[in-house]
């Protein structure tokens, strides 16, 4: 059969192509298929907005709650705990390895050679040697300002370590 006159030159409206009825159906059960993949294996859309100040400095909003939030495309951790506000690079001070955050053991773990850390970024066990490193802090305006290119090692500059935190307002 002849395409029908609206159809485009690169369809020739054939039974292959699927029809909206078909395309909806397919489109819900995809979406289905989505909601049975485990939390850690499904794409989710980030929990805050960035933005970076004239300095290079990334600005959050503060956190509403004990937690971690992950921003990958900037390499930065911010963790909310105990009163405290941190903020740590995402890679583990051994070998550089990403860490990622087991939110049912409340620890982050290196994905190379499983250091963990706690929600403070403190040593717990594992190769590393020294604690997560952190990254200058500080409240303004209501939002958290981190400067993602001055880190406090804790064993180079322990005090600088210590008070790279910021008190939940």
């Amino acid at each position: 059969t002849p395409p029908p006159a609206d159809a485009s030159p690169a369809c020739s409206a054939c039974e292959a192509c699927p029809n909206r009825r078909d395309f909806v159906r397919w489109s819900i059960a995809a979406a289905a298929a989505l909601a049975l993949l485990p939390r850690n294996l499904r794409a989710s859309p980030p929990r805050w907005i960035t933005s970076r100040d004239g300095a290079g400095n990334l600005r959050y909003p503060v956190p509403s709650a004990d937690g971690v939030e992950i921003d990958r495309s900037n390499e930065v951790i911010l963790a909310r705990t105990e009163g405290q506000i941190a903020a740590f690079a995402l890679s583990c001070p051994h070998q550089r390895s990403m860490l990622r955050w087991r939110e049912n053991d409340g620890i982050f773990q290196c994905t190379k050679h499983h250091s963990e850390y706690s929600p403070a970024g403190v040593y717990q066990k594992g190769r590393a040697t020294r604690n997560m490193d952190r990254l200058a802090i500080r409240l303004e305006a209501g939002e958290v300002v981190v400067d993602p290119d001055t880190r406090f090692l804790s064993d180079d500059d322990p005090e600088g370590w210590a008070g790279a935190v910021v008190p939940v307002p």
